[in-house]
């Protein structure tokens, strides 16, 4: 499958004028024979909301108006696209990834890591499990943004068998290693495809630092944005790489399973509340 990221500038408040940028850069993207089109976090609606209230006016239910267009264009093209916006369930809000296609909402997830900055300093945690989607026979999971540097995230979609991890992001000054390692690191420890896209440009005050990225389940690099302008990064991805956890090396010398290798009985320490234990003790 051929997947594509769309590295861009995005605009606070102005849901009609993303979606309309959007709309013509999943049309180039598809015309490029991208099956999987993957927007910023928040490229729906802009990211840094001063109150709840603002964020409130962009935010809209999963589904809702702006998945049913972005759904219209993915039927349109013959493709599916992933991006950001602010959800609103009840009187509650969530920073959410959507995974549209020519059907409709396939999933979503809501962001579980939260950042004191912007729209999360509003938002409530995420509430439901991690999942995997399917675009085709591509076995798809989300994460957003921070949930990035908590491994235990994207350990949890590869053992739910995801091929692809999705990080839609708005990686400010300050992120620049994490857009350098993090993004190999999740795919090699968990032989997986991870695709990390960042927005670019300025909104009240805070710069956001593109550095987009794919990579592959090797920790290989196969395509990134080395600055910060807007553009499309492609790869073609091959699931069963993905799935094909046991590596070998050298036969009967080396070999190594990214899922068998593992040892969850010394893990505990993983599901313990951080204020329950200090380091050391």
């Amino acid at each position: 499958m051929r997947i594509a990221g769309v590295q861009m500038d995005v605009a606070l408040g102005a849901v009609a004028a993303n979606l309309g940028r959007m709309e013509k850069r999943l049309a180039e993207a598809a015309g490029q024979g991208a099956k999987l089109v993957v927007f910023p976090e928040c490229a729906a609606t802009g990211y840094c909301f001063e109150s709840a209230a603002e964020a409130r006016e962009v935010a809209e239910p999963i589904p809702g108006p702006i998945t049913e267009r972005m759904s219209q264009l993915c039927r349109e093209h013959g493709t599916y696209t992933a991006f950001g916006m602010v959800e609103l369930d009840a009187d509650r809000l969530f920073n959410a990834a959507v995974l549209v296609g020519p059907e409709g909402v396939l999933g979503s997830y809501r962001k579980i890591h939260l950042p004191y900055l912007g729209l999360d300093m509003f938002t409530t945690p995420g509430d439901r499990l991690f999942r995997v989607d399917h675009v085709g026979n591509v076995r798809v999971g989300m994460t957003i943004c921070y949930d990035g540097s908590f491994p235990e995230s994207t350990r949890s979609l590869a053992l739910l068998g995801a091929d692809l991890i999705l990080l839609p992001t708005n990686w400010p000054p300050g992120a620049e290693t994490t857009a350098e390692y993090v993004t190999n690191a999740r795919a090699v420890e968990n032989n997986v495809y991870f695709m990390a896209v960042n927005r670019v440009g300025t909104e009240r005050g805070f710069r956001f630092i593109g550095h987009s990225k794919i990579a592959g389940p090797h920790g290989n690099t196969l395509a990134e944005a080395r600055g910060t302008d807007e553009q499309i990064l492609y790869a073609e991805i091959d699931p069963h790489l993905a799935r094909r956890k046991h590596l070998v090396r050298v036969p009967g010398k080396h070999e190594i399973d990214r899922m068998a290798d593992r040892r969850p009985e010394m893990y505990g320490l993983l599901t313990e509340p951080h204020h329950l234990r200090s380091p050391g003790r």
